[in-house]
């Protein structure tokens, strides 16, 4: 026997093992098997890993960071199961949404889970699956109720002056003059922001004092998620 065949064969790394897999079930889907197996290698798949690829590029470069902060050791992180699963959850989300916002509110999870004294770990859990499921205008429309000045303040703006009366909807479209005539869109927001018991209250258009739309709207909970979707203070 040659020494070439004494040689073992290498064994199939995890990626090309998963491209195998996939394109074994959709091969098998009759008639549609070809077109979807050529869907999935010319545009699924790669889109999928350059999603995966900057994401935990961004990740690992803001943890080292932190790190250079002394405010964690990343060796650490691998025996720190709550992050571990916070990371895993991320990492999911992240590969279904685009968006920017929601991204840097998945990554910022992640780097919160990795300080010291993060949230428990079910409320790290339900955190992760509220930025998944929620959209971006939810997020948006909650980070500007939780501290309407500081939302001002951090976008340059200038706000809005009330001298008699004022009101959350009017609030909310001059931060976001899109929201002009989207009231059905920003009242179901509303409403899902109070089931989540993340602001204290589901209605935009009550009357209130001139200072009073300027006050801060987040509940406990809602500030303990702020908190943990915000980027570290002293962080990447």
């Amino acid at each position: 026997m040659s020494e070439r065949e004494n040689q073992p064969v290498p064994e199939p790394d995890w990626k090309d093992r998963a491209h195998a897999i996939v394109r074994a079930g959709l091969g098998s889907v009759p008639i549609v098997g070809a077109a979807a197996t050529e869907l999935c290698q010319m545009v699924i798949t790669p889109s999928l890993e350059k999603r995966r690829v900057e994401w935990m590029n961004w990740v690992a470069e803001s943890l080292k960071k932190l790190e250079e902060k002394k405010q964690l050791q990343i060796e650490d992180l691998a025996s720190n199961e709550a992050f571990l699963d916070t990371m895993l959850h991320a990492t999911q989300a992240t590969l279904r949404n685009s968006q920017e916002e929601k991204r840097k509110a998945l990554r910022n999870a992640v780097l919160n889970s990795a300080l010291p004294n993060p949230p428990e770990e079910s409320r790290q859990q339900m955190f992760v699956e509220w930025i998944d499921s929620l959209s971006v205008w939810h997020l948006r429309i909650f980070v500007l109720l939780a501290n309407p000045l500081q939302w001002f303040n951090d976008n340059q703006k200038r706000p809005p002056e009330y001298f008699m009366n004022s009101s959350l909807s009017d609030l909310l479209t001059k931060a976001y003059p899109e929201l002009n005539n989207q009231r059905p869109l920003y009242d179901q927001i509303g409403k899902d922001l109070f089931s989540r018991g993340l602001i204290g209250t589901e209605n935009f258009h009550g009357t209130m004092s001139a200072s009073g739309a300027f006050a801060n709207r987040a509940t406990e909970l809602g500030r303990e998620f702020l908190k943990f979707i915000t980027a570290p203070v002293h962080g990447a």
